[in-house]
């Protein structure tokens, strides 16, 4: 790879490679042909092509690039956890091309200068793409609905409270309703925050045993219950993001065999991590909503078998130090996950929970589609988004190769196998390992 073509959009043969893309159905050793930033061709080279760069891929696995539901990029308003300069170059050196932020930034994503403020600035950095999800209530005070036809309008792939409860269900009515007069897919987190009331675990015996505040089963499944009486009532689209709990993803596998147009997501440390690894008060274990029972653990990973959740996402939330210091309580929760997400979610192939292109489905084309964006392919035309990993090489998970700002991850010390060699993004070279 000559260095003086990082960032150009050069025509390039990556050559050698096992193509894998869910979308079209493709896993075969054969070659991928770029220009002008668009996939120009596979398996042959189009008519008149002449590669001015070429890549080897031979033992790699080329596939698009990873799409990723939730990334905190804390700009604006938290630039002391991360910025959108860091965490994008992070993604690129884990393979993601295209991220989605929740819209609880400071100031909130409720009009479109800030949803353009954010746009800006990824392309400037250029290192990967991200997209937006609007506010759906004015400064996601769950009371006063936000101007959701402009915020579609700025480029919001749809809309979110983030993390905020509605102020009653006759708001939700109505903000979903006038969501699903724009056409706009709603971004649910189910949580019931009178059941949650601030707790910080699971309620289950470890919680009981070592006496951290906790947040019942019932918190996300009662959520969810009665967000799926709304959608049904109004006809919504919706994707219920980050479930946690096996009763939670029997109960949306119910709704999608009714009909009910909702889809689902789980973070991928809620497929490794359980209760029991808060036993030694580990700060770097909380998160909200709760890592759950093992038994939660392996009903999500069934879940992701048979369908009913269709993504996996990092749920990357960049933290200072300072954030996972004092009492387990009293630290913020969250885990940075850009760097794991690919090597993390390769060991489902290892442990047989996945075959390698349902994995890499999870990760790029079932997302785009849930965002509706053209990603997530390597369609001819398609934009040439691509990850090259080498799934042979293993690597300390630790605080000297984190590319995110923020380094707080339960994962340090993991050996990882899976390491991602280049990505490109609308055929320019971001990242390279060599490099």
């Amino acid at each position: 790879m000559a260095t003086g073509s990082r960032g150009k959009q050069l025509r390039i043969r990556i050559h050698g490679g096992r193509v894998i893309d869910p979308a079209n159905g493709i896993d075969a050793i054969t070659d991928v042909y770029l220009a002008k930033g668009r996939i120009a061709g596979l398996g042959s080279a189009p008519d008149g092509f002449t590669a001015d760069e070429e890549i080897d891929a031979a033992g790699c696995v080329v596939c698009p690039g990873l799409v990723d539901l939730a990334a905190a990029m804390r700009e604006p308003g938290q630039e002391q956890k991360a910025t959108i300069a860091t965490e994008t170059r992070a993604a690129a050196s884990g393979g993601i091309t295209t991220l989605c932020c929740l819209p609880d930034t400071s100031p909130v994503i409720d009009t479109p200068a800030v949803a353009e403020l954010i746009r800006l600035r990824a392309a400037h950095t250029g290192k990967a793409r991200v997209v937006t999800l609007g506010a759906l209530t004015r400064n996601l005070d769950g009371e006063h609905l936000s101007e959701m036809a402009a915020l579609r309008k700025a480029g919001c792939v749809g809309v979110s409270n983030a993390h905020r409860p509605m102020l009653n269900n006759l708001v939700l009515r109505r903000a979903l309703e006038y969501a699903a007069t724009f056409n706009l897919t709603v971004y649910l987190l189910p949580n019931d925050h009178a059941l949650a009331n601030e707790g910080c675990a699971h309620e289950g015996q470890v919680a009981t045993r070592i006496g951290l505040p906790a947040i019942p089963e019932a918190a996300e499944t009662a959520a969810v219950a009665h967000l799926l009486a709304v959608i049904e009532q109004v006809g919504v689209r919706a994707h219920f993001c980050r479930l946690t709990t096996g009763r939670a993803a029997r109960m949306i596998a119910r709704a999608r065999y009714d009909g009910a147009p909702v889809t689902a997501d789980v973070a991928i440390p809620y497929l490794y991590l359980s209760e029991n690894d808060l036993s030694d008060f580990d700060s770097q274990c909380h998160v909200i909503p709760p890592l759950r029972t093992i038994e939660d653990r392996q009903q999500l990973r069934a879940a992701l078998q048979s369908g009913t959740i269709q993504a996996i996402c990092s749920d990357h939330q960049p933290h200072e130090p300072d954030a996972k210091m004092g009492p387990f309580p009293a630290t913020e929760p969250g885990i940075s996950g850009l760097d794991s997400l690919l090597p993390l979610s390769l060991r489902l192939v290892e442990e047989q929970v996945l075959d390698l292109p349902g994995l890499i489905r999870c990760l790029t084309i079932a997302p785009a589609r849930i965002l509706g964006l053209p990603y997530g392919s390597l369609s001819v035309g398609a934009s040439a988004d691509i990850c090259i990993f080498n799934t042979d090489m293993t690597w300390m998970l630790d605080n000297s190769n984190l590319r995110s700002q923020g380094h707080n991850t339960p994962f340090a010390g993991w050996e990882m196998r899976g390491r991602v060699v280049h990505t490109l993004l609308e055929g320019r070279v971001v990242y390279s390992l060599r490099s």
